[in-house]
């Protein structure tokens, strides 16, 4: 009898998730082909939700599907069933340690490129028991996959004004003039900030939250639109080979070029009337309960 009450309760769980999924795709076709099974398979789930509610989730308007209000009522209750059976499965997971416990953490690119990994190693070196699933995007894209659950955490370097959101500085990061190895100012210590005119300056795309924060610091020194714009480029080790190769200059985070500086691939000079930095981001939701590996990992991104 026990088993058959366990099956019966996934059974709600799998409904309720394909409840939620026809909802979010608008679309009975979608949710199959998202969860992998039959058209028939999901309506027989709608069914048997319809059946232990007493009441019709979904109607057809001009063609398309559209929840009742009945269907509208029952969907934020059902994503937060989905929500708290899942983190029961986790929970259950830390404590017994029966199967693997992962930590979905979402990072924008500069700090999942070159940060997160040392950080990742170090952490597992004290709790080897707990698995990390990373996912590196632009800081929107993680956000919007923070909101929607996907990730537990996430490392960002843009300030997020969010009042709903945990939002906690765990480091700083200090932007660089990065110059190749032969230029002239290879000997200097640092230079003016109108020396920058002279140069070809290689850009992020006008996106980037790092270019964004150079411009507007230069643009308060009164030289932003006096530089010379050599080319853009969309990641920061085209940037790094582009300047290697002598096509220009460039201000990049510290974090992303300290190889280069080591072995004598680019060098840097300070910038003596201007210094440039930025704060790095840990961001979490609210939650009633929390991962025992989250509460660990933010306790070690404290420390650091």
């Amino acid at each position: 009898m026990k088993k058959n009450k366990e099956v019966n309760i996934a059974l709600n769980i799998e409904s309720l998730r394909m409840f939620c999924r026809v909802i979010d795709e608008g679309s009975i076709s979608k949710a199959a082909r998202l969860g992998y099974v039959t058209q028939p398979a999901v309506t027989k789930q709608i069914h048997q939700l319809e059946a232990r509610y007493d009441v019709l989730l979904f109607e057809r308007t001009d063609g398309k599907l559209i929840p009742t209000k009945a269907g509208k009522t029952l969907y934020p209750f059902a994503r937060n069933i989905i929500e708290t059976f899942g983190q029961s499965q986790e929970a259950i997971k830390e404590v017994t340690g029966n199967g693997e416990v992962v930590l979905y953490v979402g990072a924008s690119y500069t700090i999942g490129d070159y940060l997160l990994p040392k950080l990742m190693r170090d952490f597992q070196e004290n709790f080897p028991k707990y698995k990390f699933n990373l996912t590196i995007e632009n800081t929107p894209n993680i956000l919007s996959k923070l909101d929607s659950k996907e990730i537990d955490i996430a490392l960002v370097e843009s300030a997020v004004n969010n009042s709903e959101l945990l939002v906690e500085r765990f480091a700083e990061d200090e932007l660089l003039v990065v110059l190749p190895s032969n230029h002239p100012w290879q000997d200097k210590e640092a230079v003016t900030v109108n020396k920058l005119m002279g140069e070809r300056m290689i850009w992020r795309e006008a996106e980037s939250g790092t270019r964004l924060i150079v411009e507007n610091a230069l643009k308060e020194m009164g030289v932003s639109e006096k530089i010379k714009t050599s080319m853009e480029l969309g990641s920061i080790q085209s940037i790094k080979s582009a300047v290697e190769a002598n096509l220009g200059i460039s201000i990049l985070p510290k974090l992303t070029v300290e190889r280069e500086l080591q072995y004598g691939i680019l060098t840097k000079v300070s910038i003596a009337d201007l210094s440039i930095t930025r704060d790095l981001w840990m961001v979490r939701k609210p939650q009633r309960f929390s991962k025992e590996v989250l509460t660990h990992f933010v306790a070690f991104m404290r420390s650091k």
